[in-house]
């Protein structure tokens, strides 16, 4: 029988210290690659602080411009023609 989201959610969140726990370890194993170290402490960060916020830059490519093009298309499709 499937489980519900909320079933499924709130047993994963029953083994939230086994998890960071398991983390902690790779992130302080000296025999852990790098990569998987690295990983093992961008997941300990990322579930204490939350992620990091990132820009979009607009390059060559124009791609922020393009962004607020299909944005007012979208959002506000009465002023589109500008």
């Amino acid at each position: 029988m499937p489980k519900t989201l909320t079933e499924i959610r709130s047993l994963a969140r029953s083994h939230t210290r086994t998890a960071l726990n398991v983390l902690v370890g790779v992130m302080r194993s000296t025999k852990a690659p790098a990569p998987a170290r690295i990983a093992a402490a961008n997941a300990i960060l990322d579930r204490g602080w939350g992620k990091a916020t990132q820009t979009i830059e607009n390059g060559d490519d124009g791609a922020l411009e393009l962004i607020h093009r299909i944005e007012r298309v979208i959002v506000h499709p009465e002023n589109s023609h500008s």
